[in-house]
């Protein structure tokens, strides 16, 4: 087996460690031994053209294609036996297969347990809201940040996928580790797995970006994801049986701020130097600030 390069930075936060790597995903990965990562949380450049500071975004979708079964490849030699792949695509209205075309690349892989739909921005109309949340409204209510489409042929894009890779489809989870309260609290005597007045929260998650003042300032990256969209899918699998959780593309560290305010152990991949430094900074913050 290839030895892993030397990680660029270490950090030990608490009883974590963080070991942040500078290089191609594939090189990396192809040195870590084998099982050895519980979960991996990632979101991969989509191919859609997007400015990144030292990748090129317009591969040929087969290039594109082949590249991501190299990378899933790895991963799938790295995850553990129940382990958990975590994978965010978007896409965009002039190409509306990336994303399946994505999880299709993994399929000789890993195998599909769920999909997620990780909703930016949500409206609610006032019909449609009960309780005491109805009385509140005047009129409805829109919540979340996305980017608008000015097309008289497509309407604005509010979400994107996570897909849940394992290796056989039947790995444990942790439903109520991120439940929502039942509205009825009559329906609780209804189900089994009502205990603590929770419910299982569905494959709908609405998790907005946080209001930022300046986009170069507070979001350098062109593509991020908020660390609670991270943070939900590692409760979602389990965190008595995290150990070590990775993500390949870390960009900003999202992956890594959510393992800092958790307490697991990281690994983190990025080819941009820029990228890796911000990522260190946040996650020590987190760490600071949990």
């Amino acid at each position: 087996m290839p030895r892993p390069p030397k990680p660029h930075t270490t950090l030990t936060l608490g009883q974590a460690t963080f070991r942040f790597y500078l290089g191609d995903c594939v090189d990396v990965l192809a040195g870590l031994p084998g099982a050895s990562l519980d979960a991996i949380v990632t979101s991969p450049p989509y191919n859609l053209g997007i400015a990144y500071r030292s990748y090129d975004d317009t591969l040929p979708r087969p290039d594109y294609l082949r590249w991501t079964g190299d990378w899933v490849g790895q991963a799938q030699r790295c995850l553990a036996p129940t382990g958990s792949l975590f994978l965010n695509v978007g896409a965009k209205p002039t190409d509306p297969w990336i994303a399946m075309d994505v999880a299709q690349a993994v399929r000789p892989h890993l195998r599909l347990q769920n999909t997620f739909h990780w909703i930016k921005s949500i409206a609610l109309d006032k019909a449609a809201v009960r309780g005491r949340l109805a009385g509140e409204l005047a009129e409805g209510l829109a919540v979340g940040h996305y980017k608008p489409i000015n097309s008289r042929r497509f309407v604005n894009d509010c979400h994107e996928f996570v897909f849940h890779f394992t290796h056989a489809g039947d790995t444990p989870l942790d439903r109520q580790a991120i439940g929502v309260p039942y509205q009825d609290q009559s329906n609780v005597a209804r189900w089994q797995q009502g205990s603590g007045g929770l419910r299982c929260r569905g494959n709908s998650w609405f998790i907005p970006y946080d209001t930022i003042q300046s986009r170069d300032r507070d979001r350098p990256h062109p593509a991020t994801f908020p660390p609670r969209l991270p943070e939900m899918c590692l409760r979602l699998h389990g965190l008595p049986r995290l150990r070590t959780v990775a993500d390949p593309f870390m960009g900003l560290g999202s992956t890594a701020v959510a393992c800092a305010q958790l307490g697991i152990d990281f690994v983190g991949i990025e080819m941009d130097e820029s990228y890796l430094k911000e990522a260190v900074e946040r996650t020590r913050a987190a760490h600071t600030s949990a």
